[in-house]
């Protein structure tokens, strides 16, 4: 995005901002939306109203697969988690990552027993298999440690350094792009990649928000465009216009009501 772009959306964000001051319903609501989408995302097929009874009325979703409603109601757990992390201030290390995948998958993981070993995706465990998205291999199960070393290091020297809005919230989609592109895990690394990025953010006070459920397809083309041209600036454009949709999708619901 262009420099105007940027500011235009670092405007629209400090008015999101002062709308939502001391708005709890709406906190509650957004986080909602995180969940549909993101779970969405990874193929849920729960609509936005039936998480939204689930998780705030514990109503559970008609004729909808238990597996996918636990797979929301994990991924509630998991964002509360992760925002309260983010609010305490709590260093990126790879023990809450591990803590933050293990909740995301907490009722929908498993137990692999493979060559090269057995894990529990379940208590955050690395993946000692190699797994595939379509034609994309992702790195080598002995590569995993090392490439997750070097990435919390990386993130955390750059937390120290970032002053800017543009930096701050490329920061957060430099570890969404990386994490997921290392996908360190069996399963669940879609959705920790969103909250890792939604942890950034929070980290800062800015809002966190989702990629929409309709973007889904865009959003795996602009992952695959930025990893085949060996450039993140693809990613981080696509993702600046989705927080970009959000903030005035937001906008404009709190507009109508006025």
């Amino acid at each position: 995005m262009s420099n105007a772009q940027i500011n235009k959306l670092e405007n629209l964000i400090s008015e999101y901002k002062r709308i939502m001051q001391g708005q709890v319903d709406l906190e509650k609501l957004t986080s909602f939306a995180i969940t549909y989408h993101s779970t969405a995302i990874e193929g849920s097929t729960l609509t936005e109203g039936q998480v939204y009874n689930l998780l705030d009325l514990d109503i559970p979703a008609k004729n909808k697969p238990f597996s996918e409603q636990q797979m929301v109601i994990d991924h509630q757990k998991a964002l509360v988690f992760t925002l309260h992390k983010a609010k305490e201030k709590a260093p990126i290390t790879e023990t809450l990552i591990k803590e933050i995948e293990a909740l995301v998958v907490k009722n929908t993981g498993a137990i692999y027993n493979t060559a090269l070993g057995i894990f529990d995706s379940t208590r955050g465990d690395y993946r000692l298999l190699n797994v595939f998205a379509g034609s994309r291999r992702f790195p080598d199960t002995s590569k995993v440690p090392a490439l997750m070393k070097t990435l919390v290091k990386e993130i955390n020297a750059k937390l120290k350094t970032v002053k800017t809005f543009s930096e701050k919230c490329e920061l957060a989609f430099e570890l969404h792009f990386r994490f997921v592109s290392i996908h360190p895990f069996a399963d669940g690394n879609g959705r920790t990649s969103r909250l890792l990025m939604n942890y950034i953010l929070a980290l800062f006070d800015l809002p966190v928000f989702y990629v929409f459920k309709s973007s889904r397809i865009l959003y795996i083309q602009a992952l695959e465009r930025a990893r085949e041209t060996d450039n993140p600036a693809v990613f981080y454009n696509f993702m600046y216009r989705q927080y970009q949709k959000f903030i005035e999708k937001e906008l404009k619901k709190e507009t109508l009501k006025i």
